[in-house]
């Protein structure tokens, strides 16, 4: 007890004690008496400044503190409050941080006790409320001073205030597109490619579903022509429909390349929409295939043989670099993983792949996606038409799987079972699931799994060809 009075008088004489700042005056003229006079800054003012620190004073501020960018600075004296130009968003910026923070709240809870997609929502959901403390500046960026060498005049960066850690994990892992590709990597670990070699007509139905991505990219610049204030630029609309590939790191790899200030808002909708696959897609299944189209039975898929899993990663690899080159790094990474998991040489590193990397990237990458759920960037009427557009494209995709699977029974002797094109989506393993949920509802025993993991991984090749395609056609724009 006498220590911590002890420390509390301590404490309270050095917030007394007065402060010094110096004035400049001539070279060679004596101090003058106002020089040498101490400032002593009361009480109040003391009291005043920790009040400003506070996040309740936070939340009533309409600027922000800290930069979002890196800060270039021409003299040793600097603020850390650097002078910000930001566009204005729905709310002032304190009151915006507190709607965000509920915003946060919301998705932790969808994680935990929804169970919606929780391995990545609980990390985004956390990096977000982290994003939006006030005054804490864990998303800021360092300040930086140019230094001048008088002998060579080569300039060299000196940092005189370092930003906080969630601004150095999203430059490290997602501005580099390192965190999406070594994620592509732990998929490829997890997945058997078997059931699209042994029936590889259902490739067709991974492509189709990706038909929404290309419906929602042409969806976001029609809307800048009817809804006042609201503005995509071609980039932006690229990464929008991207959604519909319901993928969320390849959606954050694309748009970590064309518009990375929709970053947040882009990937919250696109995990969104994969957790709830279990809910958007049985309506538009069921609208979209009769009775009878649901009762197809599919015959069992022939066995695999252990030099097909091998030879195929690599056919796809070879095939992506002599024909879409742009897509070869997130294809490239997916079959890395698969390859290592196929050839039953390297077990350990398979292992790590598919447990303690991924499993570590998820936690960078959740965080590093919520440091961009800052209010200003997504309390926007874009974040609105992105959700809107998300979903749009996600229900046009599994139409168009569907649809391409009936088109097909014209032709084929062997039918099959138009649910299974819904699986076209590439959220693995979850629309797998979904098709055969909604087959047994007609028929208990129609098993549809296994046929619905052909186009489930298909549509994961599917939605990260399409992503190639599109950088490469909006990088030269």
């Amino acid at each position: 007890m006498k220590t911590f009075i002890f420390a509390l008088i301590t404490a309270s004489a050095l917030m007394l004690q007065p402060s010094v700042r110096a004035e400049p005056s001539a070279p060679d003229a004596a101090p003058s008496a106002a020089q040498t006079q101490r400032e002593k800054p009361s009480l109040v003012s003391r009291l005043k400044t920790i009040w400003m620190e506070t996040g309740i004073y936070g939340f009533t501020v309409t600027e922000p503190r800290y930069a979002a960018d890196p800060v270039v600075v021409d003299s040793e004296t600097y603020h850390k409050e650097v002078e910000l130009s930001h566009k204005p968003g729905v709310f002032p910026y304190g009151v915006g941080q507190a709607v965000m923070v509920a915003v946060c709240l919301v998705l932790i809870y969808l994680a935990i006790i929804k169970g919606f997609e929780p391995l990545l929502l609980l990390p985004i959901g956390f990096g977000g409320l982290l994003a939006n403390i006030p005054n804490a500046g864990i998303t800021a960026a360092p300040v930086m001073k140019m230094v001048v060498d008088a002998a060579t005049g080569v300039c060299t960066p000196v940092m005189l205030e370092p930003g906080g850690f969630l601004y150095y994990i999203f430059d490290m892992g997602v501005s580099t597109g390192v965190f999406p590709l070594l994620i592509f990597m732990g998929v490829g670990a997890m997945t058997d490619f078997g059931p699209l070699i042994a029936n590889p007509k259902t490739a067709l139905l991974g492509g189709a579903a990706q038909f929404g991505i290309f419906c929602a990219l042409l969806g976001a610049l029609v809307l800048n022509d009817y809804v006042p204030g609201l503005y995509f630029s071609i980039k932006d609309a690229a990464s929008i429909g991207i959604i519909g590939g319901a993928d969320g790191p390849t959606a954050i790899w694309l748009t970590t390349k064309l518009s990375p200030d929709l970053l947040g808002a882009i990937a919250v909708a696109a995990y969104s929409y994969m957790a709830l696959v279990p809910i958007i897609q049985p309506p538009i299944m069921k609208l979209c295939t009769t009775e009878a189209d649901r009762k197809i039975v599919m015959k069992q898929l022939r066995p695999v043989k252990r030099i097909e899993k091998v030879v195929f990663p690599l056919i796809v690899t070879l095939l992506c670099a002599l024909l879409l080159p742009s897509a070869s790094p997130l294809v490239g990474a997916l079959m890395l993983g698969n390859l290592a998991r196929e050839c039953g040489v390297v077990e350990r590193l398979s292992d790590t792949m598919a447990n303690s990397l991924i499993n570590i990237v998820t936690i960078l990458l959740g965080l590093a996606v919520g440091s961009k759920l800052a209010s200003d960037k997504f309390l926007t009427p874009e974040t609105l038409g992105i959700i809107v557009l998300g979903l749009f494209a996600f229900a046009i995709g599994t139409a168009t799987g569907v649809l391409m699977a009936k088109l097909m029974n014209v032709f084929l002797k062997e039918k099959i079972n138009p649910l299974i094109g819904s699986a076209g989506v590439s959220a693995v393993p979850m629309a797998a699931r979904v098709s055969n949920k909604v087959g047994l509802e007609s028929d208990s025993s129609n098993f549809l799994l296994m046929h619905a993991m052909g186009p489930n991984v298909s549509g994961v090749i599917g939605s990260a060809v399409a992503a190639g395609v599109l950088y490469r056609l909006c990088s030269v724009l």
